[in-house]
């Protein structure tokens, strides 16, 4: 280029210098405010904040207004931004409600909902409201949803939040204090009033009769004068008891014969009841498929049957109890029927293994899905009692086959399980001891406090 060319550049370039303002060093004259683009690649306005440089390709496409009454009116960059604002709502569940109509009312669109409960895991729990529950919403007219809050527990809360178009959750969960206590009783006339006059809630009644249920029958067995006791846990929260935790060992006396279980978790995870020589407190079969139950029929082979009125062997036991009491399965095994079987009623066989089979009939309705070909564990609910088929009123009728012959289910003696495994016996017994022997002290103080 010719030397004329470049004196004249200069002086054009002076020239807009004077007129234009032009700052021929802008990097250390002008203050750079980051931007984000969001997912539609338009300016997020939430992100302007003082004291950083702004990506080059941000900066060269897009300017932030250099003294306009909206950046000079934006709030402290450490507070909540003011498009995230809006109002909390105090939501009381109420009979009938769900999330769905919940949200409609608080004109929260249902798009929404669908991707919190698509985010699963501890978004699940938001379907199992109930009456009574408190859930806090943040509202904003123009964005719906900001925040959700929902105790689920005492224990445990979660927290849905906005982030940019989608949601995330959290989840928190608070771990109680745990405290030894103990209880003792004996019975006068039934297991459940005796636990409530040693102030145990019927939960842990049950707990007890089903540590116990592999070895005594508490339909039939139960006697006056009966004892047990028990070491339990108590949960607390900030100092108040909130709930009862699991029974660390309990000792029963049935007709004479005391029975002793440990609570013990190997170091595989596994958590069962053994006897204090490691041998398991649950069996191959229970003794009774429905709880609290009376036997009102035998095994007897020359019954009279109570419809048809003539000898009719009865190859099973019959428990009466409310019609609708759950009925469980003895033990784990395979649906092989399901469906009526002639004076049988409703009626559901089980296979267990290729050497036993139980029967349970009678049933006023089956447990919803259950069918042939399922498979069921040991105490899970198979239906609930009835008096369909031949049955003058609700009983259950209970049988068992071991090679395809019927054997009576109160007295044919039942495989167990299996033991402690070896490597865990020193541990088992180091803290079984001490358990045992805190049992026995408080038997000791019952059995004192009878006398």
């Amino acid at each position: 280029m010719r030397p004329g060319y470049w004196l004249l550049g200069g002086l054009l370039a002076g020239f807009a210098a004077l007129f234009l303002g032009f700052n021929p060093e802008p990097a250390e004259a002008t203050r750079h405010l980051p931007l984000q683009l969001s997912k539609d690649n338009t300016l997020d306005a939430t992100a302007l904040t003082a004291g950083a440089s702004v990506p080059d390709t941000v900066a060269t496409s897009i300017q932030p207004p250099a003294e306009s009454d909206e950046l000079a009116e934006w709030p402290d960059p450490d507070l909540e931004p003011a498009a995230l604002e809006g109002e909390w709502h105090d939501v009381t569940v109420e009979s009938g409600d769900s999330l769905a109509l919940i949200f409609s009312r608080l004109e929260i669109p249902p798009q929404q909902l669908h991707k919190i409960l698509e985010l699963g895991g501890a978004a699940h729990n938001l379907k199992k409201i109930y009456p009574g529950q408190s859930l806090r919403f943040l509202t904003n007219p123009e964005l719906g949803l900001v925040k959700l809050e929902y105790q689920i527990d005492e224990l445990s809360g979660m927290e849905v939040r906005r982030q940019d178009d989608d949601f995330e959750i959290a989840t928190s969960h608070r771990t109680p204090e745990r405290r030894v206590a103990n209880a003792s009783g004996a019975i006068n006339s039934s297991l459940f009033i005796a636990g409530q006059e040693a102030s145990l809630p019927d939960s842990l009644t049950m707990e007890l009769a089903n540590i116990f249920g592999w070895d005594i029958d508490f339909a039939l067995d139960i006697r006056k004068g009966d004892q047990f006791a028990l070491i339990f846990e108590e949960l607390y929260l900030d100092g108040e008891k909130i709930d009862n935790g699991n029974i660390l060992a309990a000792a029963f006396v049935n007709q004479g014969k005391t029975y002793k279980a440990v609570r013990y978790t190997d170091k595989s995870g596994r958590t069962d009841y053994y006897s204090p020589d490691g041998k398991s407190m649950r069996k191959a079969f229970l003794r009774t498929p429905v709880e609290f139950s009376r036997v009102s029929s035998r095994f007897n082979l020359k019954r009279r049957h109570p419809v048809l009125n003539r000898i009719r062997a009865h190859k099973g036991v019959d428990y009466a109890a409310p019609r609708g009491t759950p009925i469980r399965s003895t033990s784990n095994g395979k649906i092989i029927f399901r469906g009526k079987k002639g004076g049988y009623g409703n009626t559901i066989i089980v296979k267990h293994g290729t050497k036993y089979s139980t029967l349970y009939a009678h049933m006023s309705k089956y447990k919803s899905g259950l069918s042939k070909g399922s498979r069921v564990k040991q105490g899970q609910i198979i239906g609930y009692v009835g008096s369909s088929g031949l049955a003058t009123g609700p009983h259950l009728h209970y049988e068992l086959r071991i090679n395809d012959v019927h054997r009576d289910p109160l007295r044919v003696k039942l495989p167990g399980a299996k033991p402690l495994e070896k490597k865990y016996r020193e541990d088992f017994e180091q803290k079984a001891g001490a358990l045992i022997a805190q049992l026995d002290l408080v038997r000791n103080v019952q059995v004192a406090s009878s006398e």
